[in-house]
């Protein structure tokens, strides 16, 4: 059978075996075990639906035209993928439930179509596209697909942007956490959500099929931004983000939790109000307080480069949420600005310092302070210092 090869064709095809095999990579890979795996079925599922366009451009259908209901479309499964992709990635401990099947109803209900018209003879599946899937089942797809997504796309964004506030109260390194790729790829298939809209108006209010289309080009663009910077995503083993959870630790920064010695008492009459305005201002332990300042100053936890509140409370004996309460309320500061200004300050000290500055580089003392990387030393030592590091090395020479 003869292909028609245009450039869009040959594009399609590179992009189909990069993602085919981007998701094996994924699907098999140690790290990220469970969200690698989500992100695999997202590609494939991508990879089919650009399949069809690869079939209609290279002129495969023309000459096959009984592939058409090939069981290759499950555009109903890109946002809920996309979602529980999100969801395991910012908890290690995610562990997907058989109540969350619903999800997937719709997708299922598209493969059960598809797989029952492909075992059915032409005349039936030509029958079955001039009466029904031109005139209902197409549009009820292409339509429920653009919704199921901007759907998806909705609480995904939600649950990253609720996660990126949680981040800093318990890692004092972000960099490779803070998943700004993938902030950016939800945009982009926001973008993709955006050209599906134009072209439902165009077919459904014109009459134009196929005339300004680039979704397929798009989603191309995307699954290989996925199958690129997916396997590239550091492992998330210790975070364990849980939005329910984050929301009750939020309140550790206007309601102070019981201290381990009992200074701090919340109301028990049930009569009490329960409304933040009508609360007590919340008080700090000193004696906590102090603790945490000893582990991080004097104890020099601040110069773990990967310290956690987690492993803080471990150190300390104290609970996470009165740790958070503390820092907040005690230090003005979240978790994360709290130990990366320490660690700037033991920079700025250590430049002081002739001996250590003649003996080793600017990056040696960061290194040795807490940082572990360059970026962000750069970044975090520009945020506290307000120049950069090289600059406020040179005026300590002068």
């Amino acid at each position: 059978m003869p292909l028609t090869f245009t450039p869009l064709a040959a594009l399609l095809f590179a992009v189909i075996a990069q993602a085919g095999f981007a998701a094996g990579l994924l699907w098999f890979g140690r790290a990220n075990r469970v969200p690698n795996r989500f992100l695999a079925l997202l590609m494939l599922a991508i990879a089919l639906w650009l399949l069809d366009g690869f079939f209609r451009v290279a002129g495969v259908y023309s000459q096959r035209p009984a592939w058409y209901f090939l069981p290759i479309y499950y555009s109903f499964a890109f946002g809920p993928l996309l979602y529980f992709y999100v969801q395991s990635l910012i908890n290690h401990e995610f562990r997907f439930r058989p109540r969350q099947l619903g999800h997937f109803l719709p997708v299922l209900l598209q493969a059960a179509l598809y797989c029952g018209l492909s075992l059915q003879p032409y005349s039936f599946r030509n029958w079955f596209w001039q009466h029904v899937h031109q005139p209902y089942t197409y549009r009820l797809e292409f339509l429920g697909t653009w919704v199921s997504l901007i759907i998806y796309l909705m609480l995904s964004l939600r649950r990253l942007q609720q996660y990126r506030r949680w981040l800093p109260e318990h890692f004092s390194e972000t960099s490779q956490l803070r998943l700004q790729w993938l902030r950016g790829l939800l945009l982009a298939l926001a973008l993709v959500s955006l050209q599906w809209l134009v072209e439902l108006v165009l077919r459904e209010f014109f009459g134009l099929y196929y005339r300004y289309d680039y979704s397929t080009e798009l989603l191309g663009i995307v699954v290989f931004v996925i199958g690129a910077v997916g396997l590239r995503q550091a492992n998330m083993q210790a975070v364990q983000f849980v939005p329910e959870a984050a929301e009750e630790e939020a309140l550790a920064e206007t309601t102070p939790p019981a201290s381990p010695g009992g200074a701090l008492e919340l109301a028990a009459d049930p009569a009490a109000p329960t409304t933040l305005a009508a609360r007590e201002p919340a008080v700090v332990d000193a004696a906590v307080q102090e603790r945490i300042r000893r582990a991080l100053e004097d104890e020099q936890l601040f110069r773990n480069p990967t310290l956690t509140l987690a492993e803080l409370s471990a150190h300390t004996g104290l609970p996470p949420r009165l740790i958070s309460f503390t820092v907040n309320q005690g230090f003005g500061q979240s978790f994360n600005d709290l130990v990366n200004g320490l660690r700037v300050a033991e920079v700025q000290r250590r430049l002081a310092t002739t001996d250590d500055a003649a003996r080793l580089t600017l990056l040696g003392i960061a290194f040795e302070s807490g940082f572990n990387s360059k970026t962000t030393f750069n970044r975090i030592f520009k945020q506290f210092a307000g120049v950069a590091p090289s600059e406020y090395a040179a005026g300590r020479r002068e």
